[in-house]
């Protein structure tokens, strides 16, 4: 029993090592006027900032510039504070971008605007029930 306890304390420690740092890389949501002020105190880890495209009476989303190459964009977004933003992205716009209801910018600032690493969607649902004939 005494040969057991070295073993149970390494599985112990690896354990709170591993929930402490899986704690110490989550991010909440936060918006523009917030991720601003983690910048301009030195915060270089990933802001997770939430919102949706702007939209004009039509329904249609503005504020979208491609690159002349397609391999990049950027955007307009509102985040849940109001504030609107332009938002850089280095890759090619994702499919259904346009379509979405929400829109989570994961990245930082830099001196002008926010840079996004990635970008998550939430979607409309295809299948409502009021949709559904039988």
């Amino acid at each position: 029993m005494k040969n057991l306890f070295p073993i149970y304390l390494i599985f112990l420690s690896i354990t709170i090592i591993i929930v402490i740092s899986t704690f110490a890389d989550a991010s909440t949501y936060v918006s523009f006027s917030d991720a601003k002020s983690l910048y301009s105190v030195g915060k270089k880890s990933p802001i997770h900032v939430v919102g949706r495209l702007i939209k004009n009476e039509e329904n249609q989303v503005i504020g979208i510039k491609k690159s002349d190459d397609n391999l990049s964009f950027s955007f307009e977004m509102i985040d849940e504070e109001g504030t609107i933003e332009n938002v850089f992205y280095g890759e090619p716009m994702p499919p259904d971008f346009i379509l979405s209801d929400q829109v989570v910018v994961i990245g930082s600032y830099n001196d002008k605007r926010f840079i996004a690493k990635e970008i998550l969607l939430k979607c409309p649902s295809k299948y409502t029930e009021d949709q559904v004939n039988i």
